[in-house]
């Protein structure tokens, strides 16, 4: 009887295929690559035609040995690594490191670890596709090509142990163009009217608010603005001009992408990132479910395709039938973002009959929790769109118009099974179901009310991928990635879910924003990730992708290396007596940014904090003002008396009061501001 051999990437799938297959197949982990390119050295002959020099991973020996001995004893052997570019590569460098044949070496791929699906590849066995493989390659040697160009630059004018690449780059762009947005932000003041109008037969007023003729916004932008207008308005008398009812639909959400999964359950989860992508990984590699063993319960974690199997469909529908009805079961749908790799599916449970009731005592808490975000929003994505009952009464006096309105969910649909975050709850009014265009009304209270624009908020993980890709940037495999080396290498921070650029971002931001402008361009990110999608479809050789990009990469590290100034971040001697050697003390630069050393280490270990004075006085108690850092890297600026004075600030103040209330005014941009966010003074600089 003829054996085979199946080699999978990870070993949490090798215990779950292997009871779906049966004693005539061997199934065996590769652990994830086996050949990559070396660590200590380019890897790549730019003068052969950037040819990649691939070298077995150190430590995976032993491992190749077996698997080699496994290879040699199978008739068969069917390389099942993930269903993507990643690892279809992973499979051609197997291929290679074990030496394989290639008559007895076939490709299967699967898009969920489940019996059906496992059984069904083995019948469809195909070649290698060296387009996905090359798509691959061509990432890889780009991404190395800027790594180990550009990071000795950044070791050479910086400090040694950073380093720049090019996804990360982009990111990195991102978020600082976001703080220096938000730092200049100037607020603008504005005003908004209520009118309490009386109903006859009803005890409670009804609440409308003020727009101007024909239904336009009102811009009121003052204090004495809104004053006049109020004025105005007690003047005139007012009559029912308007009643409209309708109905409105809310479509169910789309089943999870990548990023789409990261987002909501960054929103309702809290999970990070890279903690979404491990428990989702845990949950497609295989749970040891009650009565069932070990199975894999949702689909492939790492896709950007909305589409779902025609199986898959029909099986939820004939589900939503059954327990809701019907009228429940919505319209097929299918909408892929741009470039979406359409071999994959969305993510969604293996089974939906497999409810997140029922495995419940079979999953750890995380693992339920982000299982039944996947599963009801599955569900959801074939349930019928949720229908509301909507009325808008318009009350006219003069040239202005007030507006209210309600709505009722007449049908929930969808609803019944699924809210998406950051749905608003319909607010229903009886007050206003009541008028129809002959109800007379009487303006009873006017209400006015200050405002200031908002800035733009400060990007969280969830908001950052969706940001990425919408620009295209990266693909669902890498933001996980992505965000987690920028937080690592301390380029930026997370504070109460906000990412905010530490001072060594900053630098290192400003010094790839000057030499190395196509790196952090978000529109030559993108623009390469649809070349890279060209290679994947067999459209672009991957090669001439190197072959265009690489000349102008060079031209730009040598002419840093010529041009570049050092920048001064660490080792300046100050003024600064240190109290156990007499030296004076220097500052250096550490992961979370600059700080005050002795420079006899290692036989004088002191350290302590290092601040910049600002330049102005503390408002609070006329001590220096000093910029300093918060736990996790964020700058603001506080007194040099701290703890007995509390003065704190984001922005830097300045020595002026504000004319109009007296309080400290701070920097934004070419403008000073007032601290006080009621008041609203603004002055060019």
């Amino acid at each position: 009887m003829a054996k085979n051999l199946v080699i999978v990437e990870s070993p949490a799938k090798v215990k779950t295929i292997k009871k779906f297959l049966g004693t005539r197949y061997d199934v065996e982990a590769s652990m994830g690559h086996v050949r990559d390119l070396p660590k200590s050295q380019m890897g790549i002959d730019i003068d052969h035609d950037y040819e990649p020099k691939y070298i077995t991973i150190r430590g995976k020996g032993d491992l190749l040995a077996k698997l080699r001995k496994a290879a040699k004893a199978a008739d068969h052997v069917y390389l099942a690594t993930d269903p993507d570019r990643e690892g279809e590569a992973i499979s051609w460098h197997l291929v290679a490191a074990l030496g394989l044949e290639p008559k007895k070496v076939q490709r299967i791929t699967f898009n969920e670890i489940t019996k059906n699906a496992v059984k069904a590849s083995l019948k469809a066995p195909r070649s290698i596709d060296m387009h996905l493989v090359d798509a691959q390659q061509a990432r890889r040697v780009l991404d190395r090509l800027v790594g180990y160009q550009i990071s000795p630059v950044l070791w050479k004018k910086v400090k040694r142990g950073l380093s720049a690449g090019r996804v990360q780059s982009a990111a990195l762009r991102m978020i600082a163009r976001r703080e220096k947005e938000i730092e200049e932000f100037v607020p603008q003041e504005f005003w908004t009217i209520e009118g309490g109008f009386a109903v006859p037969g009803q005890k409670k007023l009804l609440t409308a608010k003020l727009g101007g003729e024909g239904g336009s916004k009102l811009s009121i932008s003052s204090g004495e603005e809104a004053e006049a207008v109020l004025k105005e308005l007690e003047k005139q008398s007012w009559s029912v001009t308007d009643v409209k009812n309708g109905e409105r639909r809310r479509k169910a959400p789309l089943p999870f992408t990548t990023s789409t999964l990261q987002q909501e359950a960054a929103n309702v989860l809290g999970f990070s990132t890279s903690k979404t992508m491990r428990v989702a990984q845990q949950l497609y590699e295989g749970v040891d479910v009650a009565g069932e063993g070990t199975v894999g319960v949702i689909t492939y974690l790492r896709t950007d395709s909305t589409r779902v199997a025609a199986e898959a469909d029909a099986a939820a529908r004939a589900y939503i039938r059954t327990e809701y009805g019907e009228q429940y079961i919505g319209t097929p749908i299918s909408e892929n973002g741009r470039g979406a790799q359409d071999a994959h599916e969305a993510i969604r449970p293996t089974d939906i009959a497999r409810t997140p009731v029922k495995i419940k005592e079979s999953l750890s808490r995380d693992q339920f929790r982000l299982y039944q975000l996947i599963w009801k929003r599955f569900a959801a994505s074939r349930m019928a769109a949720a229908v509301y009952e909507t009325v808008s009464v318009k009350i006219g006096g003069g040239k202005y118009v007030f507006a209210a309105a309600a709505s009722k969910l007449h049908f929930a649909g969808f609803l019944d099974v699924y809210t998406p975050s950051g749905e608003e709850k319909a607010e229903d009014n009886a007050l206003i179901r009541a008028i129809t265009k002959d109800t007379e009304v009487k303006l009873m209270e006017l209400r006015d009310e200050q405002h200031f624009t908002q800035p733009p908020a400060h990007f969280t993980e969830a908001s950052l991928v969706r940001a990425m890709e919408e620009q295209g940037i990266g693909r669902p495999s890498t933001y996980a990635p992505t965000i987690s080396t920028i937080l690592a290498r301390h380029y930026i921070t997370k504070e109460q879910k906000s990412l905010f650029i530490t001072e060594l971002g900053e630098v290192v931001d400003g010094i790839m924003l000057q030499a190395f402008p196509q790196i952090v361009d978000e529109d030559f990110t993108a623009n390469m990730e649809t070349l890279l999608d060209g290679v994947a479809e067999g459209t672009i050789e991957w090669k001439t992708i190197v072959r265009n990009f690489y000349p102008d990469l060079k031209e730009e590290v040598d002419k840093a290396n010529a041009e570049l100034e050092e920048v001064k971040v660490g080792d300046e001697e100050t003024d600064i007596v240190c109290e156990n050697c007499g030296r004076n003390m220097v500052i250096k630069y550490g992961p979370h940014g600059k700080f005050l050393a002795c420079p006899g280490f290692p036989e004088c270990r002191n350290t302590k904090p290092y601040f910049e004075k600002a330049g102005v006085r503390c408002p609070k108690c006329g001590g220096e003002v000093v910029l300093k850092r918060s736990r996790k890297g964020r700058r603001f600026y506080g007194c040099e008396n701290s703890p007995e004075c509390d003065f704190m600030s984001w922005l830097l103040p300045v020595e002026e009061k504000c004319p109009k209330c007296g309080s400290y005014m701070v920097r934004k941009g070419n403008k000073i501001v007032c601290s006080e966010n009621n008041c609203g003074y603004i002055k060019n600089i």
